[in-house]
């Protein structure tokens, strides 16, 4: 707030008193810097839980705010893969623990697309994830994406896929 405005709330004979190099005055400029920080803060609030816009040192917090914080990636995957998974959150969440919420996150995870969650009826509570090979090189971040998103009782195989095929 700039101190002109400050003095606007003072009583009036403060306000008369106020002079250019008056004690007051100097006391009304230190006041307008030590509000310029928080005043910087609050003009861009709307910016905090948007994911594409937040700084990224609140990308970890934006993560549990979306409950996807227990998959412990926050230094595992990369600023802007984080920033679509905050951005996805909600999509997630209505999918978790199905073949669709897997894939999703799982290419929203590694950038990839074309996974496969497969289920066979001869062995049941048993998927198979099928990795393209185009993500080979995130392998442990798929297997432990799946270990942590699949379902409790459920049995898994990640399974890298060849480039022949």
């Amino acid at each position: 707030m700039r101190s002109d405005r400050i003095a606007r709330l003072l009583p009036s004979a403060y306000q008369r008193a106020a002079t250019p190099d008056s004690v007051l005055c100097g006391l009304l400029d230190a006041m307008e810097e030590l509000h310029a920080p928080s005043e910087a803060v609050l003009a861009s609030v709307d910016t905090l839980p948007a994911p594409y816009r937040a700084p990224a040192a609140l990308l970890p917090f934006l993560t549990r705010w979306v409950a996807l914080d227990h998959l412990g990636i926050t230094g595992a995957v990369p600023a802007g893969r984080l920033r679509d998974l905050v951005a996805c959150g909600a999509y997630l969440a209505r999918w978790r623990g199905t073949a669709t919420g897997l894939r999703a996150l799982l290419e929203t995870a590694t950038g990839v697309s074309g996974f496969a969650v497969e289920e066979t009826a001869q062995r049941p509570f048993h998927i198979v994830v099928r990795v393209p090979a185009t993500a080979a090189d995130r392998l442990d971040l798929v297997r432990r994406l799946v270990a942590l998103e699949k379902p409790a009782a459920t049995t898994c195989d990640v399974v890298p896929e060849t480039e022949e095929r």
